[in-house]
């Protein structure tokens, strides 16, 4: 009978199209409800978030400058990797206690919604700007851009769906995204880094960082060059720590209802984009 010890994977992070380690080398032990160790998942901190937050930054000007038709096809070219990876997220998701029928629905729903917001990249502006009527002689036009970086706080929950809902409408209307992923059920979201990685997404578009979420998120949400928070944790005290630290630059921010359903047809909203979308106004003068 054989005495081998199994090598436990250590996840690592996916920041700016790489898969570094945590800054300070710390891990965390992650656990199946049997009590069995099945993996070592990297424990970020601050320092972490800085460094995510500098490539995100890096990225986000190239990224609004794709065209709406490219982005969208770029997220549809994430949904084509995670379709032909459907095994790997069964098997992690099984590993971590999640039952077999919710792993499959959680898997081809977040293929489904990659595809629903690829759709909307090139539609966005037709729908939500406008031509305004004007006293005077020019035409005056509002079309909606990008705020810039959106810090993501993941659903605990829905480790992969409820991450690829809410980041396909941040990165579908140009903007960047720094993901703190579920510290429940991680593998799923840095797995989820090897899918991005391997389609067209630009390094640095989506950064995906694990560890404890109310160790990172004061720092993540305090953090001067970040434009947006978009919340999934349920607690009040972080809800109300995330407020106070937007309103010291002015951050944008959205938390998600606490009985959010991520399997139903309203998490597909065309809004969920709008709401990390600035209207710019442009005046031009007629006949000129």
């Amino acid at each position: 009978m054989s005495n081998r010890i199994d090598i436990l994977k250590t996840y690592k992070t996916y920041v700016g199209g790489a898969f570094p380690r945590s800054e300070s080398g710390h891990t965390f032990a992650l656990k199946n409800k049997s009590g069995d160790t099945i993996a070592n998942v990297c424990r970020c901190t601050r320092k972490d978030i800085r460094d995510a937050m500098v490539k995100a930054r890096s990225a986000q000007k190239g990224w609004q400058k794709r065209s709406a038709y490219n982005r969208g096809q770029i997220l549809y070219r994430i949904a084509e990797m995670l379709e032909g990876r459907k095994e790997q997220f069964l098997n992690e998701m099984d590993q971590m206690g999640i039952n077999k029928k919710t792993a499959r629905q959680e898997v081809e729903l977040s293929i489904d919604r990659l595809i629903y917001y690829a759709g909307w990249t090139d539609k966005i502006s037709q729908v939500y700007g406008s031509v305004n009527p004007v006293a005077s002689s020019h035409f005056n036009f509002s079309i909606p851009e990008p705020t810039g970086v959106v810090g993501i706080v993941a659903p605990q929950e829905s480790p992969l769906l409820g991450l690829v809902s809410m980041m396909s409408p941040v990165i579908a209307g140009g903007n960047t995204a720094l993901i703190l992923a579920s510290e429940d059920y991680p593998l799923s979201s840095v797995s989820f880094g090897e899918v991005l990685h391997a389609s067209d997404v630009p390094g640095g578009v989506v950064n995906i960082l694990t560890g404890y979420q109310n160790e990172m998120i004061s720092h993540l949400s305090s953090h001067m060059d970040l434009n947006g928070v978009f919340n999934a944790n349920k607690g009040a005290d972080i809800r109300k720590q995330i407020d106070e630290n937007c309103a010291l630059n002015i951050k944008r921010r959205r938390h998600l209802a606490d009985d959010i359903d991520w399997t139903t047809i309203d998490q597909e909203n065309p809004y969920y984009i709008m709401d990390f979308q600035e209207i710019k106004t442009t005046w031009h003068p007629v006949g000129v």
